[in-house]
């Protein structure tokens, strides 16, 4: 127990602190703070224990008491919440670690990123699904002539595009295809209830589909637009028929690339609006940590409906790299997976926590790994909160370098990633969601709700800025605005996005990951919104109100709960079997978002 005398404390000249030992070592409570007005000042006494706290945080803690009190003798009109709190020092260290470096500008689109590659090493393989492959040649080819077909339909830039494939190359074709069209590509998972996919096409007023025929009955009766059928020329077409011409289009940077709806809380869903920009500039600002090359081979584990695909996606085609299309019943296999990476040497894989706690459970209990070495020399996760510990398996097999973990923050609204952390051994001994540091071009601010910087270590909701931010939401300008706000620190036009993250920086600068602000949850990198379930159950005419909770009866596994009011008989058994029927059938399942 002890009073501190902070280092490098702003004091007026009228403040004294002393520092003082307890006649006895021990605190009385873990921690005091007493204040006292004595005739000649204020006198206060801070104690804590030295098993709770250490000197460092008490010290910070003592210099912002003593910037409050300076502040309210000074500012007596102002209410405490405005008042400050920080001491110089701490603004300059906060600053240092909010990022916003300066970056090359972008000038060049994702489609035209992938021609050149195409270009350059026509006959290395760019994709692989199954026993079916691409060089990059043959998959330029099927692209044009996918974007001759919608240029002559009128598609052109920021005009969203609706894709329905299930995971195939042919997906591959398809949003290549629309951004060499000039269009924006709206993930439709043809695993989406028929009401979801009527909602996104209502709402992006969609004019075009392109749609694997096998997907086409998924497609709302209703839907008047053209729908354009996505299959693949034969090999020898490819290589020995020309594309179709097509009319140029100019796409610039700032066009969109892709739509991506998420989960809203008012009941609807809405689209998040990414450009080429904000995609290009993702790659090149943390090229310098993982060195992308093309001997890396990716796997597209995740729904193209999920932005961490995106990540996935162009991780290895603008790098040159192969391209995995991870089958749907081997993703849902932890086994079957773990085998299609020592099968395909996967070196880059970008997985969920939750599916990679299944991965090591896999590992464990797996007779032949002698026969399935992995070839992963990174493992990224994202989607949702990493606990730390529940890697040590998996580090104490293959050690903290072979592969590297990393941990990467993100949300759709930014561009899928924010953060990177470097995850060690030792990490694994330590609390908390560790999330790391701004990605070099994004600004990072942690406010509180009246958008005041807060202290070190302490909570506050993670604001971004810089080249990650997205347009906006597709037609909510209300919903956007309230979002995406002016940085009144930053310059003309800047703006931040408002996560709704808890956060708070750890000494050495990290950011960790502390939670929603409101009922928002993950489950599997799903962001899901609560609110958004109740409504749809309360559309039942039996249910008078819902309530939905988020239970984890063990480590990954997490699932949601409803409690209902029925208007109706409570016990009659039939009831749940309906309600979960009508839910099944109506329902439209949130959409799948980083982090």
């Amino acid at each position: 127990m002890c009073l501190l005398d902070p280092p490098g404390a702003d004091l007026p000249s009228q403040w004294s602190v002393s520092r003082f030992e307890s006649h006895n070592g021990t605190a009385m409570c873990d921690f005091s703070l007493q204040m006292e007005r004595r005739p000649d000042g204020l006198h206060g006494f801070l104690e804590y224990s030295r098993d709770l706290f250490d000197e460092t945080t008490i010290s910070r803690w003592a210099q912002h008491l003593t910037v409050l009190l300076s502040a309210m003798v000074e500012q007596p009109e102002q209410p405490i919440a405005l008042l400050p709190l920080l001491p110089s020092a701490e603004k300059v260290q906060l600053a240092a670690w909010t990022g916003g470096i300066a970056q090359p500008e972008v000038t060049t689109c994702l489609h035209e990123l992938f021609a050149a590659k195409a270009r350059s090493t026509p006959d290395v393989v760019a994709v692989v699904y199954e026993d079916q492959r691409l060089t990059y040649a043959q998959l330029d080819r099927a692209a044009e002539r996918l974007a001759a077909q919608l240029s002559a339909l009128g598609v052109g830039p920021d005009q969203a595009v609706g894709l329905c494939a299930e995971r195939s190359l042919e997906l591959v074709v398809g949003i290549l295809g629309i951004l060499k069209a000039g269009g924006a590509y709206l993930p439709l998972d043809p695993v989406y209830p028929r009401d979801r996919i009527r909602f996104l096409l209502e709402d992006a007023k969609v004019a075009v589909i392109v749609a694997q025929e096998q997907v086409r009955r998924v497609l709302p009766s209703s839907y008047a637009g053209a729908v354009v059928s996505l299959s693949l020329p034969t090999i020898h077409s490819l290589e020995e028929e020309p594309p179709p011409p097509r009319i140029p289009v100019q796409v610039q940077p700032d066009h969109l690339a892709y739509i991506i709806y998420t989960s809203g809380s008012t009941g609807n869903p809405k689209g998040v609006q990414v450009s080429h920009r904000n995609v290009v500039r993702l790659f090149s600002a943390t090229q310098p940590w993982f060195d992308f090359t093309a001997q890396d081979v990716w796997c597209l584990f995740h729904s193209f409906a999920f932005d961490f695909s995106v990540w996935e996606l162009w991780g290895a085609l603008l790098y040159g790299g192969r391209l995995v299309v991870v089958p749907y019943w081997v993703s849902r296999s932890p086994e079957s997976f773990y085998r299609l990476l020592s099968s395909e040497k996967v070196t880059i894989l970008n997985q969920t926590p939750s599916a990679f706690y299944q991965l090591i459970a896999a590992e464990q209990a797996m007779a032949d790994l002698a026969d399935t070495p992995l070839a992963l020399r990174q493992v990224i996760f994202g989607g949702e909160a990493l606990d730390l510990g529940a890697l040590r398996p998996f580090i104490d097999r293959h050690g903290e370098d072979q592969p590297v973990l990393v941990n990467m923050y993100g949300i759709t609204e930014t561009t899928v990633h924010v953060t990177y952390y470097r995850i060690r051994r030792a990490d694994c001994d330590r609390p908390g969601s560790v999330i790391g540091v701004p990605i070099p071009d994004l600004r990072l601010r942690v406010l509180d709700r009246r958008l005041q910087q807060v202290p070190i270590g302490i909570a506050g909701e993670l604001l971004v800025g810089g080249g990650g931010v997205a347009r906006g939401y597709l037609n909510r300008p209300q919903l956007t605005a309230e979002r995406f706000i002016d940085d009144p620190q930053g310059e003309s036009g800047a703006r931040l996005y408002r996560s709704g993250d808890w956060v708070r920086y750890r000494p050495d600068g990290s950011l960790e990951y502390l939670g929603r602000i409101d009922h928002q949850v993950k489950i599997r990198g799903f962001r899901i919104e609560l609110g958004e379930i109740e409504e749809a159950i309360t559309q039942h005419p039996e249910v008078q109100s819902a309530l939905i909770e988020l239970r984890e009866a063990r480590q990954g596994d997490k699932r949601l709960v409803a409690y209902l009011v029925p208007k109706t008989n409570p016990n009659d058994p039939e009831l749940p079997v309906r309600i979960r029927s009508f839910i099944e059938s109506n329902f439209s399942r949130s959409t799948p978002s980083e982090n």
